[in-house]
């Protein structure tokens, strides 16, 4: 589109998560419906919060609610094509974090979507925001990273 800021590449992202599309995933257009991308964005950060020890989605005393979302989309993803979901941290702030994601179909250097959403992380009983320790700071910090030009 005439006058959108370009998507970012992949360098830009500091870990990775396949993600297999379904058949349910098409809609009558024949392609991934907008909505699943939404899925794929929390399928994979928190995947990886639950790989880091940072989310106990079951039983763990803080939780991650989303506040704020947006997608931008590139270019159409259909089944059967595997994403490849890049993720980093662009802000830390004392109990919410945005994550930036890029979706990019196997193998292309140029995003079929990317998008952010911002998670505030709360106490699971009273709902009420917590501040992040140093744990999940540190952790964090491991892909967190400001974008680069391409």
């Amino acid at each position: 589109m005439a006058g959108r800021a370009p998507l970012r590449g992949r360098k830009n992202y500091r870990a990775w998560r396949p993600i297999a599309t379904r058949w349910m995933d098409n809609d009558v257009y024949g392609h991934v419906n907008n909505v699943v991308y939404y899925s794929f964005f929390d399928t994979a950060v928190n995947a990886w919060l639950v790989e880091k020890g940072l989310l106990d989605i079951e039983k763990g005393p803080i939780i991650g609610l989303v506040a704020e979302t947006a997608c931008t989309y590139a270019r159409p993803v259909a089944f059967p094509q595997e994403v490849q979901a890049g993720i980093a941290v662009s802000r830390i702030g004392n109990s919410s974090v945005r994550y930036e994601v890029g979706l990019f179909v196997q193998g292309a250097q140029e995003p079929a979507a990317q998008g952010f959403f911002v998670h505030v992380y709360v106490d699971r009983a009273t709902r009420r925001p917590k501040p992040l320790d140093d744990k999940w700071r540190n952790i964090l910090a491991e892909i967190e990273g400001q974008a680069e030009e391409d």
